[in-house]
């Protein structure tokens, strides 16, 4: 293993950073604004898209996702051919946590029914249903691991919290992997029903 030295003999003179010590920064690539889309999508690629081997993992970041209809879920699906087909099999896990407004209810459960084992269905990210008064939005994470691999399975970990259609504040985690070893080259976001009236969702490298 390569020594890698820095010559300045004190740390506030030092100017810059050798290009091989990763600096774990975020590096912006592409943002996209909804605007009553029926979905936001990410391909390698197309419109400036990096989501290819030149970083080792890529999160997006869900800004105030606000939907045309009531009651519905946020979701996800992955690709391995540019978008045509959002198919990889998946596996999955799913818990969450919930507390309302009135302080009456509140909860740590697993999700069973919001799980998936060896599906190619569309994965919720909210667990929850997302209302669309005014206020009511979604945020959150999500981190692909290592899309290019073709050698190892696809990890995904996502983090959202959402202001419910019946008034609860939840906190969704949704993880698992595209059981292939074939490159993700593609993403989509969408809600199971109706549009996505307002929002942004940023993509990010991670150096």
């Amino acid at each position: 293993m390569a020594l890698i030295s820095v010559s300045n003999n004190a740390l506030q003179n030092i100017t810059a950073v050798p290009a091989s010590i990763p600096s774990g920064a975020l590096i912006l690539i592409k943002s996209i604004t909804a605007s009553s889309s029926a979905s936001i999508e990410f391909i390698n690629g197309t419109d400036g898209v990096v989501l290819d081997g030149t970083y080792s993992s890529y999160v997006f970041k869900f800004i105030d996702i606000h939907p045309q209809t009531n009651a519905v879920l946020f979701e996800f699906n992955i690709s391995s051919d540019n978008g045509v087909n959002y198919n990889v099999v998946k596996t999955t896990t799913a818990f969450r946590t919930l507390h309302n407004e009135s302080d009456s209810t509140t909860a740590l459960t697993y999700m069973s029914g919001d799980d998936l084992a060896q599906s190619t269905s569309w994965q919720a990210l909210s667990i929850a249903n997302i209302g669309n008064d005014a206020d009511q939005t979604l945020v959150g994470t999500f981190t692909l691991y290592n899309p290019s691999s073709t050698v190892f399975v696809k990890h995904f970990i996502s983090n959202c919290h959402l202001y419910t259609h019946d008034d609860f504040a939840y906190s969704a985690y949704v993880a698992g992997y595209g059981n292939t070893t074939s490159a993700i080259n593609a993403i989509k976001f969408q809600l199971n029903s109706g549009n996505i009236d307002d929002g942004i969702i940023k993509l990010y490298g991670v150096k």
